[in-house]
């Protein structure tokens, strides 16, 4: 293979991708680097508002942008998504999962034991992150299982391989998304084509909405003990950048990994090899 071989083979131009949460802050990186690779890109997201800085942060390729208002624990608003990005790009060739988070009420602190977490808050955490891939998997990965070829790519996160302190629920769902991950590649390949591969990310701290009021003091603006405890054991020496993903995720979705399913790649900053001495 030479040069111009391996630098085509992150090429996407032709390519559709549909990004769930795609209008969050990961994802709404993650749709500017694909399309800024050339990629049709689907926007789904229940609050399409913010995909609007991401069209115009794109200039004029807005134009291989679409947005669909969709819910990814309802089948039909899936189905209904899934087929208007058949109508608008003749093709889907690539699932991001990136719909995911945890919430305050499904978190111990000194002032909510775990013996009191609500379970509707467990229950919201669970079904956002783990039906969450399942179902967009189900509509839009049988769409690839049809055509005998796709990628799906999931997000769980660092918890998945050592559960953090506080967030049982978050730690939990994402464990959960990585043994789906695993189960999902096998089945495609085994039942429907080898063709079809099934990977995920696997974040370490990276400031979100959702994890902000753990991480940073909201009257200071400065590092909560938690979140400077996670600098000091982390070797890069700061938080992840959601850019931090791109060359991972684009790897993933391309023909360089063409050998490459079944895996959960950590993107931690070197946060899980540090043993704190």
């Amino acid at each position: 293979m030479d040069l111009n071989q391996v630098t085509q083979q992150y090429n996407f131009s032709g390519q559709t991708v549909a990004i769930t949460g795609g209008a969050g802050i990961l994802g709404g990186e993650l749709v500017r680097a694909l399309a800024g690779c050339g990629a049709n890109v689907a926007i789904l997201d229940l609050n399409l508002d913010p995909a609007q800085r991401i069209l115009e942060l794109l200039g004029p390729r807005a134009s291989q942008v679409m947005t669909v208002r969709t819910n990814v624990l309802d089948l039909e608003s899936l189905r209904q998504a899934s087929q208007a990005v058949l109508e608008k790009f003749g093709a889907i060739d690539c699932l991001v999962n990136a719909a995911g988070g945890n919430k305050p009420q499904a978190t111990t602190s000194p002032d909510l034991s775990f013996f009191d977490l609500p379970a509707d808050a467990f229950r919201w955490v669970f079904d956002l992150n783990i039906l969450g891939t399942i179902l967009p998997s189900q509509v839009f990965g049988k769409v690839m299982a049809e055509k005998g070829e796709g990628v799906i790519l999931n997000i769980s996160s660092m918890n998945a391989f050592r559960p953090l302190t506080r967030i049982p629920a978050y730690s939990a769902a994402k464990a959960g998304v990585s043994n789906f991950t695993q189960w999902l590649a096998v089945h495609m390949a085994q039942v429907y084509s080898p063709k079809i591969r099934v990977n995920a990310i696997a974040p370490g701290f990276f400031l979100t909405q959702q994890n902000k009021f753990l991480l940073t003091d909201e009257k200071t603006g400065g590092l909560t003990a938690r979140g400077k405890s996670i600098i000091d054991h982390t070797p890069a020496g700061r938080f992840g950048k959601p850019d931090d993903l791109f060359g991972t995720v684009l790897w993933l979705l391309s023909p360089a990994s063409a050998f490459v399913t079944g895996v959960i790649v950590p993107i931690d900053g070197g946060f899980a090899a540090y043993s704190g001495v």
